[in-house]
């Protein structure tokens, strides 16, 4: 257990630690392996946008120099991609940082969150940093249960989040749901939806939610470091109403886009070639895993990301670290109290086959 300094506050002493997943250097040390796989993050199996690469050698020569703190140039580059205005958006040190500017800018302490459980952690730890109370709202039928998180408003609500996708499930909220949500939410109430798998989604009736900017209490936030293979350099971006993100802004530590990923997150922009490998990597792998784990007699989640939550049962925990041994790192479910499941991450065709050799002879016999 580590220990926390007495002086610090109550809440920083009491507040639950997240544990990134093992970086494929720390098994390799570890295990003195060469060989390792880690398919445990939801990252980009086929590594950055290769003009993201040119940018970043270009970049380099200013290394001397400051960032530009309002990252013009990418919010610019940004607006005209998604029409919408460049005060419409703020870019964050991945899209994390932009859930605790949000609690940052518009949760006093004693104020109310609402999240759903399991969902991404970082939603209930920073809130509970930030010394609200917390309402988590159990899934239903492994999806987010709107109807439920909406009688779960308070008039101290200031915080709804709603991941779509959802992490760790890799499920969605519908157009049609979000829309019976937003009804009638009280005027006191923003809705945070975290859409960091958002470019992954094909599905129809996924909501579309930058139409609805200036029509609802919306904050949207979005991430490079997914589909654009830029999760090393973190950059991401939020859109809402100006008021929103001047508010935001105001909270934002300077420079907090370093010049690199300004950069790499321009051209990755523009390579449109990459996205749509990515895209198809993605859906065909997703295919591959989902047919040939269900002929191993395992219960895959349906999901629209790059990702998929798997139940094992009580020899999850077991499974992984035969995985590992193995080289293969899977992310192991029980800080979500998802005790029992594994969530794999969508790799290359040659590592999903290396997963599933290595799945066979892992599973109790």
């Amino acid at each position: 257990m580590v220990t926390i300094d007495s002086r610090a506050r109550t809440v920083v002493r009491d507040l639950p630690r997240y544990k990134p997943g093992t970086p494929i250097e720390e098994v390799q040390r570890q295990l003195k392996r060469s060989s390792v796989i880690k398919l445990a993050s939801n990252e980009n199996a086929l590594g950055p946008s290769p003009k993201a690469l040119r940018a970043l050698r270009k970049a380099t020569a200013r290394l001397n120099r400051y960032p530009d703190a309002t990252c013009r140039d990418l919010r610019v580059r940004l607006a005209k991609h998604l029409k919408v205005a460049p005060e419409q958006l703020l870019i964050g040190n991945g899209s994390d940082e932009l859930i605790v500017l949000a609690l940052r800018a518009f949760v006093d302490p004693g104020d109310h969150v609402v999240v759903a459980r399991p969902t991404f952690l970082i939603y209930e730890l920073q809130a509970k940093a930030c010394g609200a109370s917390i309402t988590a709202v159990p899934l239903r039928d492994d999806r987010y249960d709107l109807a439920a998180m909406k009688a779960a408003i308070t008039p101290r609500t200031k915080l709804v989040f709603i991941a779509n996708p959802d992490n760790p499930t890799g499920t969605y909220v519908t157009a049609g749901e979000l829309e019976g949500f937003l009804k009638d939410l009280p005027s006191h109430v923003m809705v945070f939806m975290d859409e960091a798998y958002y470019e992954f989604v094909e599905a129809n009736d996924y909501p579309q939610t930058i139409r609805k900017l200036g029509r609802a209490p919306l904050i949207i936030t979005r991430s490079f470091s997914k589909a654009y293979g830029l999760a090393g350099l973190r950059v991401g971006y939020g859109m809402a109403d100006p008021a929103i993100i001047r508010a935001m802004d105001a909270v934002r530590e300077p420079f907090n886009v370093n010049l690199l990923a300004q950069a790499a997150a321009e051209a990755a922009l523009d390579d449109r070639t990459f996205l749509t490998r990515t895209r198809r990597v993605i859906r065909e792998g997703r295919a591959y895993l989902s047919r040939e784990l269900g002929r191993l007699g395992l219960r895959v989640i349906p999901s629209v990301t790059n990702f998929l939550l798997i139940e094992f049962g009580p020899n999850a925990s077991a499974v992984a670290k035969r995985l590992l041994q193995q080289g293969v790192i899977v992310r192991e479910m029980s800080a979500w109290k998802l005790e029992g499941c594994l969530r794999v991450t969508i790799g290359t065709m040659a590592e999903n086959r290396r997963f599933l050799r290595a799945l066979t002879t892992s599973l109790p016999r």
